[in-house]
């Protein structure tokens, strides 16, 4: 819908209550003084907080290895040195005393350099507090020098209908705004690794606005905005952002840990559809079923059992699966979670409190030649291996920013199952190019490639 007509809708339903009718047949409906409704007091208020980010990074002509050879870029016509990669895109001052910005981690991934552009055009240069590829949040900090921060809202209290704003640097072309509604929540399945929850909006959301925000007609975050489906690259009216809730919670420890410290849970579970609820002769289909629970864990300790039926944390309703798994991912370790479950007729609240993965391992850690700045120990539970844990990643090494993180879990080599180092080390000496790695992290398994 065209903004200017969306703006005239939302006024005509205002003026109903709020204005006098109108002094003549077809005529607008104005304000006392003469003014036409707007946003612009709103956009005036939340815009200087929105900013414009640009990234050098590294070419991919840089990250292979055969065109780094003088030789071979000659050959190929190539410049002597590589040129480095440059993109754009947005982010959202969050707090203006410490000077902290709101990103995609997709827009600062693999950067060199990070500046920030402010409404005023002043330019500033930005560190990487921290990046979170689960969620695709990350955080910078900027000099506080005369800045000014959105308010975080709740989007817990976002409904379907509500009005938002969509801010941000679509295509480069500088801060621009776009009106749209809530068209859904609790969106997910976009990839396989994230932990998702996205708020879906028909708000114009282009690349370039990754990282902006998301905003309620309260002059608040709503969202993160971070995704669009579009066949040709461009808005076609579905476009996601991360709930201000969870970029909060992982904000927060980001700024303790430089990272997200996800812990182990140790259940999974399945939706309740209307059918197995049926089947299991429940009142509702609300909350999800636990189909898994692994032995010496904290859902186990908690006391939780195959078929209790999850249907609240913490006190919030658990919609889905997905729900559950990112409530528990977004729990820092060492943090209890409160479990409302149903046991057949029986209602019972429980405690779980979230473990390291580390819990277990080896006190000698290992060094790796081929993860250079990791170190590994032996997973060991009930006095049998179970895997390989990673100790330690040294920030910036090349196992760092091939993307293993403390606490990370070695489960396999190119499909190749290892419960050892000594498994591990053998696996990896005699892999082929290149090397695929098997990592559990938390309660989510996907895949690393080694090049």
């Amino acid at each position: 819908m065209h903004a200017s007509i969306l703006l005239l809708r939302i006024w005509i339903a205002l003026a109903a209550f709020v204005l006098p009718a109108a002094a003549g047949a077809g005529a607008l409906p104005v304000f006392p003084d003469g003014r036409i409704p707007t946003l612009a007091p709103l956009i005036d208020e939340v815009t200087p907080a929105v900013v414009n980010i640009s990234v050098m990074s590294a070419s991919p002509e840089e990250e292979n290895p055969l065109l780094q050879d003088p030789f071979f870029r000659r050959f190929f016509g190539l410049p002597d040195r590589p040129e480095p990669r440059l993109s754009a895109g947005s982010g959202v001052i969050v707090d203006a005393t410490q000077g902290y910005v709101l990103t995609n981690h997709h827009v600062i991934r693999g950067a060199r350099e990070v500046v920030v552009t402010l409404k005023d055009r002043r330019q500033l240069q930005a560190k990487i507090v921290g990046s979170d590829a689960g969620t695709d949040i990350a955080l910078l900090k900027i000099p506080n020098e005369r800045l000014k921060a959105l308010p975080f809202g709740d989007s817990e209290a976002l409904r379907v209908g509500d009005f938002v704003l969509a801010l941000g640097n679509p295509f480069g072309l500088g801060q621009t705004v776009t009106s749209g509604i809530i068209s859904a929540l609790g969106r997910s399945g976009l990839s396989i690794e994230g932990y998702e929850d996205f708020v879906q909006t028909d708000a114009a959301i282009n690349p370039g606005n990754s990282g902006g925000a998301l905003v309620n007609l309260k002059g608040e975050l709503a969202g993160i905005n971070t995704a669009i489906i579009g066949p040709a690259g461009g808005n076609v009216g579905i476009g996601f952002a991360v709930p201000s809730n969870m970029a909060r919670a992982v904000m927060v420890q980001l700024i303790k840990y430089g990272e997200v410290r996800r812990g182990r849970f140790g259940a999974t579970s399945q939706d309740v559809t209307p059918e197995l609820a049926q089947a299991m002769d429940l009142a509702s289909s609300d909350g999800v079923v636990i189909v898994d629970v692994a032995p010496d864990s904290p859902a186990e300790r908690a006391g939780l059992r195959r078929g209790d039926v999850v249907t609240h944390v913490n006190g919030r309703r658990v919609r889905s699966s997905a729900d559950l798994r990112n409530q528990v991912g977004l729990t820092p370790v060492d943090e209890e979670l409160e479990l409302k479950i149903q046991r057949g007729r029986e209602v019972h609240v429980m405690r779980a409190r979230i473990e390291s993965v580390q819990a277990g391992v080896a006190r000698m850690a290992q060094a790796v030649p081929e993860l250079v700045g990791a170190a590994v120990g032996n997973l060991e539970r009930g006095g049998r291996q179970q895997g390989v844990v990673v100790v330690r990643v040294d920030r910036n090494s090349p196992a760092w920013n091939h993307g293993l993180r403390n606490g990370d879990v070695i489960a396999g080599v190119n499909r190749r199952k290892v419960r050892s180092v000594e498994e591990l080390l053998a696996a990896l000496k005699g892999a082929a190019r290149p090397i695929v790695l098997t990592i559990l992290r938390g309660d989510t398994l996907f895949s690393i490639q080694l090049r």
